[in-house]
């Protein structure tokens, strides 16, 4: 659901595909799950249409959407132009978050906060950026901030200049990366753009780990003109957004570089 409006469209209808293995998991853990995925569902404006169940050992759930878009208001993670800013609409660090709550290292108020961010679509940061010139556009999840931005600023063939002091982070996710915590995604995402990713200025280890984060239903990157960012920003924090920040600026491509990080 997420992706579909990260891409500037609108979801018309779903259909629930259920792996769970059988006599294991009892009839109220599938109802949460079904009654869970269709309240989201219905507040993304679609409709479940039906749906599959597989007997497997281990669970998984899924959604198959199809939606519409506008041929001309198509949102494409490439696009980016220099002198664009870019804004985040989500937090980061929900895998640490995950982790470090399997070691019960995490608060509850911030368990809390994380899963409050989570369940929130994009659908009102997309309704709301609708009224922008909007240049290039991803959603944030498995390969991280990095990962995402990397794939952005590459396919645009620019620079992105991320400034670390303005991410907007999860609280206690930085503090569960510092204490030790990490995921099995991390590494794996450093080595994807670890030859064209430049940091400017040094971080601790902890640190960058935050830009690797692989989250569950992140946020929005968007590529927007400078002129505009200001006013966008506000309108997102007026509808609700209140963790969107400003977080850096496009440049001509800067030899191999395609992130600079400060």
């Amino acid at each position: 659901m997420s992706d579909v409006y990260a891409m500037g469209g609108r979801p018309l209808t779903c259909i629930n595909l259920l792996a769970l293995p059988s006599g294991k998991l009892g009839p109220e853990v599938t109802q949460g799950i079904i009654e869970g995925a269709l309240s989201k569902i219905a507040e993304a404006g679609a409709v479940l249409a039906g749906g599959h169940t597989v007997d497997d050992a281990e669970p998984k759930f899924g959604l198959a959407v199809t939606g519409i878009v506008h041929p001309q208001k198509i949102w494409r993670n490439v696009g980016a132009l220099p002198g664009d800013a870019l804004i985040l609409t989500k937090p980061l660090g929900s895998g640490a978050i995950f982790n470090a709550n399997l070691k019960n290292w995490v608060p509850q108020d911030a368990l809390e906060s994380c899963f409050k961010i989570l369940t929130t679509l994009n659908r009102i940061a997309c309704e709301t950026l609708g009224n922008f010139e909007i240049h290039a556009a991803t959603d944030i999840t498995g390969f991280g901030l990095m990962g995402h931005a990397f794939e952005m600023a590459s396919g645009s063939n620019v620079t992105f200049d991320i400034q670390f002091e303005t991410l907007p982070l999860l609280p206690a996710a930085l503090q569960m990366y510092e204490k030790g915590i990490n995921t099995g995604s991390n590494a794996n995402n450093f080595l994807l753009v670890s030859e064209r990713l430049q940091w400017c200025i040094d971080r601790p280890f902890f640190q960058q780990q935050i830009l690797a984060d692989p989250m569950t239903n992140g946020g929005l990157l968007i590529s927007l003109p400078a002129s505009q960012s200001k006013d966008a920003l506000q309108q997102l924090h007026d509808a609700g957004i209140e963790y969107a920040r400003i977080i850096g600026e496009v440049i001509e491509a800067k030899n191999e570089i395609a992130l600079q990080v400060f």
